[in-house]
């Protein structure tokens, strides 16, 4: 019989799995989603009669915190997770002065294996279900005081999200359920390095998630070199799927724009990207590379990156340098990685 998990349930499932009546469904739901509490003998609303009966039938959590890192210069925190099956992730708490954001991962690991990125060189493992990308957001908020503010929640942490699509839609709609961390969905994006089958399924949901495409270079055979998923899905047909998202969504996209020293941060790549990016209704976030040991690249200069960002923004492209945050500890963009348990 396989196994009840909990997290990755709405309130009806849980009330139709554990064969409860529907109020006791949504009880759980809000003990697990809105109060975070894990422990079934501390859901005070449910007689000790019943604790006692569920406690063996269900998994209540997923994850454990097993240790938090937080940057001295930003105040980033970076999460480790263990999971059930002892496989690990990272996911991310990044404060900004008016708001804060949580990076998510999808998958222990990736399997697209972008040449700058350290997430991949561990290798891949498999799929995260939607309970534990959902707890990483619960024990992300244990760590942090909020008030009546939700964060932003960026689906750009470990692996590509489409290549989980079914599970990845289902964690955000658990987070923007009203019973439950009740996030807008606005505040939500999920990023893609150009899966173009997803992008066409993501363009048929019908909410206000945001999209982004890691792109990179906007010549294909750098971007094959940089992306290898490009190789499948070339710039013209990425182009075609977004073309098809903008036209059924009306909604605009981001283009994130890793600079690497010497490879892509030339005023000719900034041509090659705004020629390509013009075409949409667009922004570009560009990223100074953060470093990663054993891999053959170099962050560019600030006034490589200046240089880059002038020329869009002179051309009209809505651009901006992204000020990393977290690199101290590695859990800046491209850092993040699958900690291989001893």
């Amino acid at each position: 019989m396989d196994e009840i998990l909990l997290t990755r349930l709405f309130p009806e499932e849980i009330a139709e799995q554990l064969q409860l009546q529907p109020y006791r469904g949504k009880q759980i739901f809000r003990w697990l989603h809105e109060k975070r509490i894990f422990d079934i003998q501390k859901m005070t609303d449910l007689s000790k009669e019943l604790r006692n009966e569920l406690v063996d039938k269900a998994v209540f959590c997923q994850t454990e915190l097993v240790h938090v890192q937080e940057s001295s210069t930003s105040g980033t925190k970076k999460i480790l997770l263990r999971l059930r099956d002892n496989q690990t992730i990272e996911s991310v708490l990044i404060p900004h002065s008016r708001r804060m954001t949580f990076c998510l991962s999808t998958q222990v690991g990736c399997p697209l294996k972008c040449a700058f990125c350290a997430t991949g060189k561990a290798g891949f493992k498999r799929n995260l279900n939607a309970g534990e990308i959902v707890e990483q957001v619960l024990h992300l908020l244990s760590l942090v005081e909020l008030g009546d503010q939700t964060p932003n929640i960026v689906y750009m942490g470990m692996g590509e999200p489409f290549w989980n699509y079914d599970e990845v839609v289902r964690s955000i709609k658990l987070i923007m359920h009203p019973s439950g961390i009740n996030i807008g969905a606005r505040k939500i994006t999920v990023s893609t390095a150009g899966d173009v089958k997803g992008i066409l399924k993501f363009a048929d949901e019908n909410w206000q998630v945001r999209l982004s495409i890691s792109l990179h270079a906007a010549d294909d055979t750098l971007r094959s070199r940089l992306v290898p998923l490009n190789r499948k899905y070339p710039l013209d047909k990425l182009a075609e799927a977004l073309h098809t998202y903008q036209q059924k969504t009306q909604r605009m996209i981001t283009f994130e724009y890793v600079l690497l020293a010497g490879v892509n941060d030339s005023l000719k790549h900034a041509q090659e990207l705004f020629d390509y990016a013009k075409q949409f209704k667009c922004s570009v976030n560009l990223i100074a590379w953060n470093p990663v040991p054993d891999l053959p690249f170099k962050s560019p200069t600030q006034e490589s990156c200046e240089q880059f960002l002038q020329f869009l923004t002179q051309n009209g492209l809505n651009a901006t340098l992204r000020k990393e945050r977290g690199q101290d500890i590695h859990a800046a963009c491209g850092q993040l990685r699958r900690i291989i348990p001893e």
